[in-house]
């Protein structure tokens, strides 16, 4: 007679056979889509990155001919209404490009999605993005400790980014009453929040000091930043002369853009409702089975059209980006219908909701845990 074992109750009904061929048909999953990969797939890449400095450029073209339509010129076209319409319109395709190039661009080459291809121009070892927190320090905080400890209390900085409560097993402060005052600043200045990511605030307020490792990180988050500043509000305004705040001022609006837009897409990716976060006990000696478990388990995916992937990084398939980190996002879409069918197959959670569920759901977790009383409307912590 066979025992069934369930070595760690898990808020699935699968035994522990069941959970490692559960693992083993994601194996299976993975290495098929990656034997797959080939020229399509470069073309791919070296399209979109193509297309996106073709839209940066242009868009700071449009940017700079606005100029052309303001109505101290005198001519027929000039106008406040044209010099707006042609500064907005060169504006968002830049904020656009932006966009492309954090998200389905820079955060996956650092992934090490396209590492296969073996050219050194796009490569996880050689790319620094457009973006204030520097690559080598994002791809410690994002890739090294996000992804190895997914949603585990205490170890994860993502689980609230270390200033935010989004689950009742996280012990109440006073200062959580503000938070969603100062989560609307993070979503404001989201890429700051990410360059201060790798930063041990939380060492650094126990010790009330900083070790010289921490002085390495805020100089490096110092030079990426000055050369980011200069770059979008020093050198290209200047180009521009006399209406150098106009060009600045769309700089920064094209930055606003991604930073909201970049916050929207990772909040709802982690902490809508039915998510789950774990403690470091249970994920002590967990198998690579268990390790895919959690990881489907802490992630929710955003369903939309072919656009809206693309613009999001394909973070909107975020389980499948947290099963299969390495693996080409475009490829996230197929692997997709798989593994839901699989969670089905098994019984297992599959979150995945419109922009406005997993938003709006977020948004209420976040004023809800502001206050001392709130649980969630599930128990968060497996156990």
């Amino acid at each position: 007679m066979n025992t069934i074992r369930r070595t760690v109750r898990l808020p699935v009904s699968l035994d522990d056979a069941e959970i490692e061929e559960f693992g083993r048909e994601l194996d299976t999953i993975q290495n098929e889509i990656k034997a797959s990969l080939g020229e399509r797939d470069r073309h791919y890449i070296l399209r979109l990155i193509k297309l996106q400095r073709s839209m940066a450029l242009v868009a700071r073209l449009v940017i700079f001919a606005s100029i052309a339509f303001l109505p101290r010129w005198g001519h027929a076209a000039a106008g406040w209404g044209a010099f707006f319409a042609v500064l907005g319109l060169g504006t968002i395709g830049l904020g656009l490009a932006k966009i492309l190039e954090n998200m389905e661009i820079g955060h996956n080459v650092m992934h090490g999605q396209w590492d296969w291809m073996h050219d050194p121009q796009i490569n996880s070892t050689t790319w620094e993005w457009d973006n204030v927190c520097p690559s080598d320090q994002w791809k410690h905080s994002h890739n090294v400790v996000h992804h190895t400890w997914t949603n585990v209390l205490g170890k994860d900085r993502d689980v609230g980014y270390e200033i935010l409560r989004v689950t009742g097993e996280q012990p109440w402060h006073p200062a959580y009453l503000f938070q969603p005052v100062y989560n609307f600043v993070l979503a404001m200045l989201f890429e700051w929040g990410v360059a201060l990511h790798d930063l041990d605030i939380h060492g650094i307020r126990l010790r009330r000091a900083m070790l010289p490792e921490d002085r390495r990180v805020l100089l490096g988050i110092a030079k990426k930043a000055w050369r980011q500043v200069m770059k979008d509000y020093v050198l290209w305004p200047l180009l521009a002369g006399p209406f150098f705040f106009w060009v600045l001022g769309a700089n920064a609006v094209a930055n606003w853009m991604r930073n909201v837009w970049s916050y929207a897409i990772i909040f709802c990716g982690h902490f809508p409702e039915g998510v789950h976060v774990f403690t470091e006990e249970q994920v002590r000696g967990e198998t690579r089975a268990r390790w895919y478990l959690r990881q489907l388990l802490g992630s929710c995916n955003i369903e939309g059209g072919k656009l809206f992937h693309v613009l999001s990084g394909n973070l909107s398939h975020q389980i499948e980006h947290h099963l299969f980190p390495d693996m080409p996002s475009h490829r996230y879409a197929e692997a997709s219908q798989r593994v839901r069918a699989l969670c089905a197959r098994y019984g297992l959670p599959y979150n995945s909701g419109s922009l406005a569920r997993q938003f709006g759901t977020t948004t209420a977790k976040i004023f809800r845990f502001s206050l001392p009383s709130a649980r969630g409307a599930v128990r968060s912590v497996v156990r």
